[in-house]
């Protein structure tokens, strides 16, 4: 026997479930024809990838990464309505390749399939724990394909240093010494070279600030990776909530005309 609303709420439930059924089925499909997927044709949950956005969460350059100022009041005005200033690489952000090369491609034109890829996670914490100068490296990248096979096509690789959880603490997460110098995990060159020879890869991620360490000089990672039409994730949080492989990352980002980047936000479909 069905109470009073038993039977609305039975449809809206499985209403719910075909339409997350059909977006993961999307997803699972949403990259070229010919790449290997290691992904889920339907998933259980929505793993949530971004840090909440504030003038308070660390940045770069030490400035406030947004600044909001009231324009419209609800009571004064009818409705509400914030003015904001931003800088395009602070919090969960993209890259876009034009970020670092002469003509590479703005955000708005980064094709929309290339933003829904499978996502590979390499767990580096136990290293970045004692070196919070560590670089993920090629060894890193064997090591998850001696256990998961082969990268996926198309994927997205995201570096897990564990960095995500000192983002509420400036210092820590910035990690800047007595001279100025930055200390934070980033991958290594050598990696991505690698990643750009041997296999066909959508876009970098990292849990910290850079894709490149934070003692680097050169961003000699952002100089090999982005300028090949590839895209970096910078301020991941919530790798250590997926699973290492078989998830599917879907990547929001505003279809601003120009931009070099922008804040993203990540979901991971497990």
């Amino acid at each position: 026997m069905c109470v009073p609303g038993c039977q609305e709420a039975i449809h809206h439930a499985l209403s719910r479930r075909r339409v997350f059924a059909a977006a993961a089925t999307f997803a699972a499909t949403a990259v070229a024809p010919s790449s290997a997927i290691a992904a889920p044709r339907s998933f259980k949950r929505v793993v949530d990838l971004t840090h909440i956005m504030s003038a308070d969460f660390p940045t770069f350059d030490g400035t406030p990464g947004i600044d909001m100022q009231k324009a419209k009041d609800l009571k004064k005005d009818g409705y509400n309505l914030y003015q904001w200033r931003l800088n395009e690489h602070s919090g969960t952000h993209l890259d876009a390749p034009i970020h670092f090369s002469e003509a590479g491609m703005t955000a708005e034109q980064i094709p929309a399939e290339t933003l829904v890829v499978p996502l590979a996670v390499v767990n580096v914490a136990d290293k970045a724990a004692k070196d919070p100068d560590y670089q993920l490296s090629r060894s890193d990248l064997a090591a998850w394909e001696h256990q998961h096979g082969r990268l996926p096509d198309n994927c997205c690789v995201a570096m897990h240093s564990g960095w995500a959880r000192n983002a509420s603490d400036q210092a820590k997460y910035v990690g800047r010494d007595a001279n100025g110098v930055m200390h934070f995990p980033g991958i290594a060159p050598d990696a991505a070279a690698w990643l750009i020879k041997e296999r066909k890869v959508a876009g970098l991620a990292v849990d910290t600030l850079s894709l490149d360490h934070g003692a680097s000089k050169d961003f000699k990672t952002h100089v090999l990776w982005l300028p090949g039409g590839r895209w970096g994730l910078e301020n991941v949080a919530g790798l250590d909530r997926v699973p290492a492989a078989g998830t599917m990352l879907v990547v929001g980002l505003a279809k601003v005309k120009g931009a070099t980047g922008g804040p993203a936000r990540l979901f991971a479909l497990v």
